[in-house]
């Protein structure tokens, strides 16, 4: 059954009402004053990753926990999944690269649906949407419907539309496709994207650049055509018109765009802004479990039953691990076994394989 994002808005309004008026709330991490999130956990820019490391591998005694990740095995691999009721996917790194399939993921998706088991992807990849999503699936002969798909795209509309944004008001997109479409369904107006990465500036005497005093929130993602009209355009709507909100899709460094080497991601994009504006973004992406409310309103499955499968610790793992997940680390994408044993990481999945499809080789 397809879910709607104002059927899930409604039922998210009807969870906040519930929640028990004596309950202490989590503590903010510091959203924009000019909106008030539903989700505290709603990722801020402020609270850095490498806080939310520390607390993921804390004890109860305030030590660092000796957390040491296991490499999947046939017993490890059953007990896991035998337990687990929903594999929660990353992309890129994961299931392709760029658009090539990596090996053996259409037969593993096989074999955990013809156990019972729910597939949900999970990307920060906010190029596309989750028809575009959908359809790239289908191209490289996977089925997957738009209704198993979460991209950061649709979290950045979802979070504009739970927190009532006025759909009077604009949206500038400094990004791709991906993001405008979703913005549309949501009933929001996108400006820039792709069109805005022809356009030029000139840099000479008098020269006033103009922008619409109307966009009240400005969404930034990855996006291969960043240019400075781009660059100009969202500062300005940022630092002049009043309570304009940040959003940022995700802070990824880099991620696979193509099949044999990684790309700067739209940690970059967001950086610029950031630093022209000197303000900092609300991050919807992983790893804000952000995503992970839509996930639980929609499934009713305990985050205990849940596994995130990913190929980077600081979106993927923590993601997982900052919504009580079991945690999967595949080391076909952005992290080597070097990264993951060196002594300065602090953020151990439960688990850890090659590749996805080694669970054909091994259960």
């Amino acid at each position: 059954m397809w879910f709607t994002l104002s059927q899930w808005s409604a039922a998210m309004r009807e969870a906040k009402a519930a929640t028990s008026p004596g309950a202490s709330p989590e503590p903010e991490l510091g959203p924009p004053p000019q909106i008030a999130p539903i989700f505290p956990r709603a990722l801020s820019a402020q609270g850095s990753l490498e806080t939310l490391a520390r607390s993921a591998t804390m004890n109860a005694n305030g030590e660092a926990a000796k957390a040491v990740p296991e490499l999947l095995s046939p017993q490890n691999a059953r007990l896991l999944l035998d337990s687990t009721e929903a594999f929660l996917f990353d992309c890129d790194g994961v299931i392709w690269k760029g658009d090539k399939l990596i090996d053996g993921v259409s037969e593993t998706l096989d074999l955990l649906r013809s156990k019972g088991k729910k597939l949900v992807f999970v990307t920060n990849n906010s190029s596309k949407s989750r028809r575009q999503y959908a359809e790239k699936f289908n191209s490289l002969g996977i089925a997957v419907s738009e209704d198993e798909i979460f991209s950061s795209s649709f979290a950045a509309a979802m979070f504009l539309k739970v927190n009532d944004f006025p759909q009077e008001k604009k949206v500038y997109v400094i990004g791709g496709e991906g993001i405008l479409e979703e913005l549309q369904l949501a009933g929001f107006t996108g400006l820039g994207g792709p069109e805005d990465g022809k356009k030029t500036v000139e840099l000479k005497s008098n020269c006033f650049f103009e922008h619409d005093e109307n966009v009240g929130a400005v969404v930034v993602g990855i996006d291969p055509y960043i240019n400075y009209y781009k660059l100009q355009y969202g500062t300005l709507c940022i630092r002049e018109n009043p309570g304009c909100l940040f959003i940022a899709t995700n802070l990824d460094a880099v991620g696979h765009m193509t099949d044999l080497q990684e790309w700067p991601g739209a940690g970059c994009m967001v950086g610029a802004i950031s630093s022209s504006t000197e303000k900092k973004p609300m991050v919807v992406g992983k790893p804000s479990t952000f995503m992970m409310d839509f996930l639980l309103q929609k499934y009713h499955i305990n985050t205990s039953k849940m596994c995130m499968v990913g190929d980077r610790l600081d979106t993927d793992i923590l993601f997982g691990q900052n919504a009580g997940c079991k945690t999967l680390l595949v080391l076909s994408g952005v992290t080597t076994q070097a990264i993951l044993q060196d002594p300065s990481n602090k953020i151990q999945p439960d688990y850890y394989t090659s590749k996805l499809s080694d669970f054909l080789r091994i259960l």
